[in-house]
């Protein structure tokens, strides 16, 4: 990461206190080693990828995959945090299980009966202190640090016009892990990436949303869950981060 500007502060100041934490739970000072790339073209504004990372109760609608494994949904255990200005946050989840409950009940993408061929797939092992199993970060203005169980990655956004964006995925482990790690990191990144079995739907529904935002360009819509605030909170069940993210980028833009 990097700027021109030289009035940019020091990193640790720029993600502010939260933020910083989680970052340096990735980034230890471990010597990392690179286990892949891949790159995708959407045909979506760049907004809505960070939207997508900071809405957190679309995963119990859309993802099938996240939903029925319990890797990713709105009754995990979970926290939504930020910085004090709004421009980064992170989502915390720890694990659950496929088994239905009360909220399980009204998830229509939870499929009680779905299994994997190769259950290897979901052998998640601690790795980090605390029981977070899933912490996704999104650095203003167009970097996302992810862990999902075990599969570690950096998502950089490049826009390629109001309607297009590249997404770049850098997939990496540590170079003191052992083979079995690399081999489990491995595993578990065929989740995400172009074709991966949870991001191949975000990567659709983002095109649709693209489409439905460009019908008419002259009518304003609004969609709110959950008030007007922009405070943590202590679940997923929240837009807090999103209206931080807009109250930030309307800031830099003077508008």
């Amino acid at each position: 990461m990097a700027s021109f500007d030289r009035s940019t502060p020091p990193f640790e100041e720029y993600l502010g206190q939260t933020n910083v934490g989680w970052f340096d739970r990735v980034f230890d000072g471990r010597p990392l080693r690179v286990l892949g790339y891949q790159r995708q073209r959407v045909p979506a504004n760049w907004k809505l990828m960070f939207e997508n990372i900071k809405d957190p109760y679309h995963a119990s609608l859309l993802h099938v995959f996240l939903v029925t494994f319990g890797l990713f949904r709105a009754d995990n255990p979970s926290a939504t945090q930020m910085d004090p200005t709004g421009q980064h946050s992170v989502l915390v989840s720890s694990k659950g299980e496929q088994k239905p409950n009360a909220a399980t009940a009204e998830m229509q993408s939870f499929k009680a009966d779905l299994t994997l061929h190769d259950p290897r797939l979901l052998d998640p092992v601690r790795e980090f202190p605390g029981g977070a199993t899933v912490v996704m970060q999104t650095i203003w203005p167009n970097v996302i640090v992810q862990q999902q169980s075990n599969t570690l990655a950096l998502r950089q956004l490049a826009t390629r016009g109001p309607g297009q964006f590249d997404l770049h995925w850098t997939f990496f482990g540590y170079e003191d892990d052992d083979e079995a790690m690399t081999v489990r990191r491995l595993r578990q990144a065929n989740l995400m990436g172009p074709a991966g079995f949870v991001s191949i739907d975000d990567g659709e529904v983002m095109r649709l949303s693209q489409d439905g935002v460009s019908v008419d360009r002259d009518v304003l819509g609004v969609a709110e869950m959950g008030g007007r605030d922009t405070a943590d909170a202590e679940h997923m069940v929240t837009e807090v981060a999103i209206r931080a993210f807009y109250e930030h980028y309307r800031e830099v833009m003077g508008l």
